[in-house]
């Protein structure tokens, strides 16, 4: 992740992938058919666990506006999480897209989508102060992701205490947009 970040797509060449993980090249090829399997692992596996989340959480039997913050929040802490990937899947130059599978990208479609059903859900019980459910899920997802990515990209910025910029986002945006 880190030589993708840094390097960029076409600068992550194997012989560095391998050197930083103490491997061969050929020992690498015998895993992977090029870069572009590498990178698609990376983004597959940690899109799968935002996705497992939203899902788990838009199941619960919460109110819709407790189960978009808890996603919201989950959404944040992933991207903490896996600094790297975030950065790869969200904040870097788009891919060549002959390079993923139709399914790989739908992953991240698929979590985005599952928040959105929630947030539908609180424009239903007319309870959005402004927007639809589209901009409202929108802003929301877009909001959440700048804290993200300034964390991700500024890491030597003095912030806040990071569970302490979670709180105050999610209750700043949910309740400026949402009616109790």
């Amino acid at each position: 992740e880190r030589i993708f970040v840094a390097e960029g797509y076409e600068g992550a060449t194997i012989r560095k992938i391998a050197d930083e993980v103490g491997v061969s090249s050929t020992a690498l090829y015998m895993h992977f058919q090029d870069k572009g399997c590498i990178l698609l692992e990376i983004c597959e596996r940690t899109l799968t666990v935002l996705l497992e989340r939203n899902r788990e959480i838009a199941a619960k039997p919460l109110d819709p506006v407790v189960r978009t913050k808890m996603m919201l929040e989950a959404y944040m802490r992933w991207g903490m999480e896996h600094p790297n990937a975030y950065q790869l899947v969200y904040c870097g130059r788009p891919i060549q897209t002959g390079l993923w599978p139709e399914d790989t990208l739908d992953v991240s479609g698929q979590a985005y989508e599952t928040f959105c059903m929630v947030v539908r859900e609180i424009a239903a019980s007319g309870r959005l102060r402004t927007g639809t459910a589209v901009s409202a899920a929108q802003a929301l997802w877009m909001a959440c992701h700048g804290v993200v990515a300034l964390l991700a990209s500024r890491p030597n910025f003095e912030w806040a205490d990071r569970d302490e910029l979670v709180q105050v986002t999610l209750d700043g945006l949910l309740n400026g947009l949402v009616v109790d």
